[in-house]
């Protein structure tokens, strides 16, 4: 067949096949995808915060950080942390005294993590785990490592930065 026995399309048409090709041809297993990660789904309601899985304390902003108070020094296990939902951000302790924080939106497909354990940060969507000491990858898929984030903490206090 040559070329101008060819039908021809619309150039909307043209990019919509190739939307339909494209979408139908992803693998949902793979990382090589360049599609921008979904965004992660809503918090859900939390009854009461635990040392896992907690949502940031009402308060008023810490006059000395000028950011809104996440919890008490106390409220963060040593060897441990809290994911603060709301805040979109995880708070870990991995010696005493030593508070680290670090983004709750994984690397992988933007799913907030949702515990701490073992010296991990871990994700549930795809079991992606990272260091509480500098959010390094443990275990994959994720690519990077969760990004750090400013805190302040005084007075028995953890405020965002």
């Amino acid at each position: 067949m040559t070329a101008d026995a060819l039908p021809r399309l619309s150039r909307r048409a043209t990019l919509l096949a190739g939307t339909v090709l494209v979408t139908g041809c992803g693998d949902e297993g793979s990382d090589t995808s360049t599609e921008t990660p979904p965004a992660p789904p809503p918090p859900a309601a939390s009854s009461a915060p635990s040392s896992t899985d907690a949502s940031p304390s009402p308060s008023s902003p810490d006059a000395s950080s000028g950011g809104p108070a996440l919890a008490k020094t106390s409220d963060v296990p040593v060897g441990g942390g809290t994911v603060f939902k709301d805040a979109k951000v995880v708070v870990t302790q991995p010696t005493a005294g030593d508070f680290k924080a670090f983004s709750a939106v994984c690397t992988h497909q933007g799913c907030l993590v949702n515990k701490v354990a073992d010296g991990t940060i871990d994700c549930p969507c795809h079991g992606s785990k990272f260091r509480i000491t500098d959010g390094s990858v443990v275990a994959g898929p994720a690519p990077r490592p969760l990004p750090a984030e400013q805190i302040h903490v005084s007075s028995g206090t953890i405020t965002l930065a």
